[in-house]
C-alpha cells in the first residue's frame, strides 16, 4: 500500500466500474476519464467507507465485502451512478485542434 490507509470500498468500486463499463449493456455510455471518475465518486457517496491501515485488514474487509449479496448491493449503486452520469455528463466536449 502506498498510503498509510486505504478505503477498500474504493478499490472494489473502481474495479467493478471497469468491469461493468466493459459489458455490452454500457458500451454506448461515455468512457472518458471524467465520466468514469464521476461514476466512481457518485457510487462511493452512496456506500459506506471501509478504511484499513494494514494488508491483513484489507484482506479481511475485502473478504467480508466480496459476497454475492454485497456485490449485488454495490452493483446497484454503481448502475444507478452510471445512468445518472450518462444522463448528466460533466465532461467538456472540446474539439481537438491541429496546430
Amino acid at each position: 500500500m502506498n498510503k498509510e490507509y486505504i478505503n477498500v470500498m474504493e478499490e472494489i468500486v473502481s474495479t467493478l466500474v471497469t468491469v461493468l463499463m466493459m459489458s455490452p449493456d454500457y458500451q454506448t455510455f461515455c468512457h472518458c476519464p471524467k465520466c468514469r471518475s464521476d461514476i466512481i465518486s457518485l457510487s462511493l457517496n452512496t456506500l459506506p467507507c471501509h478504511y484499513v491501515t494494514t494488508k491483513e485488514g484489507r484482506t479481511h474487509i475485502f473478504e467480508m465485502l466480496n459476497t454475492v449479496e454485497n456485490r449485488k448491493w454495490i452493483n446497484k449503486r454503481i448502475i444507478s451512478a452510471i445512468h445518472t452520469v450518462g444522463k448528466y455528463p460533466q465532461h467538456s466536449q472540446k474539439r481537438l485542434e491541429v496546430f
